[in-house]
C-alpha cells in the first residue's frame, strides 16, 4: 500500500502532498509509522495503515525505504530562487520570536542529523508546511522534546510557507553523501 501513494521508489507525490520517504533514516521511519500507529502523529490515511503494520513489518517496511537513494520529488524540480525569507529563517532563525535556525537541528542545507531530525531538503513545499501547521496546532506531536511544535507556533503562516519554499528548492543528497560516506 506504500507506493500507492509514496511511489514506487518512495519518491513521493508533491502535488497530493505525499512525501518522499525513499532515503530516509530507518529508524525515524520506523519511529513515524508507530507514532501514526499510536496516534500521536494523526493522518486519515496513515493512521488506519500503520495500525494494521505489526513491530516486524515496520521494521522492514522502514529499512526498505530507508535503503533507496532519495532523489527529488515528480514535480518539485523548482528553477524559482529560494525565497529570502525561507533562507533566513532556514540559516539564522529570528530570535526575536524565539525561533532558532532550522540548520541547529536539520543540518546545514536540510540534510538531516540522525534519526530524530530527518532532511528537509527536496521534500514538497506542501507538505512540508503541512507538518507544520499539524505542529502549530497539535495533531503532531511526535518530534523529540516537543521543539517543533513550539517553533511552530511561533511561525506566522508566511514564514512557514517561506521556510517550506526554501528547502523545497534545495537539492536532495544522498544519504551516505549527507554523512560524509563516498
Amino acid at each position: 500500500p506504500c507506493s500507492s501513494c509514496h511511489g514506487s521508489e518512495g519518491q513521493g507525490q508533491s502535488a497530493a502532498g505525499f512525501p518522499r520517504i525513499s532515503g530516509l533514516d530507518a529508524k525515524y521511519l520506523a519511529r513515524q509509522l508507530a507514532a501514526f500507529a499510536a496516534g500521536t502523529r494523526a493522518n486519515p490515511v496513515m493512521g488506519p495503515v500503520a495500525k494494521l503494520l505489526s513491530p516486524s513489518e515496520i521494521t522492514s517496511v522502514a529499512a526498505h525505504y530507508a535503503n533507496i537513494p532519495a532523489t527529488k520529488q515528480p514535480g518539485e524540480a523548482s528553477t524559482k530562487p529560494a525565497p529570502p525569507e525561507g533562507m533566513r529563517l532556514a540559516v539564522k532563525g529570528d530570535w526575536n520570536i524565539g525561533v532558532p535556525a532550522c540548520a541547529q537541528c536539520h543540518g546545514p542545507q536540510g540534510l538531516g542529523v540522525g534519526s530524530s531530525f530527518p532532511p528537509l531538503a527536496g521534500q514538497s513545499s506542501a507538505y512540508l508546511a503541512a507538518q507544520l501547521a499539524a505542529f502549530k496546532v497539535g495533531t503532531r506531536k511526535d518530534d523529540p522534546l516537543g521543539l517543533m511544535q513550539g517553533i511552530a507556533k511561533k511561525l506566522g503562516d508566511a514564514q512557514a510557507l517561506a521556510v517550506s519554499d526554501y528547502y523545497a528548492t534545495l537539492p536532495v543528497v544522498a544519504r551516505s553523501l549527507a554523512k560524509g560516506k563516498p
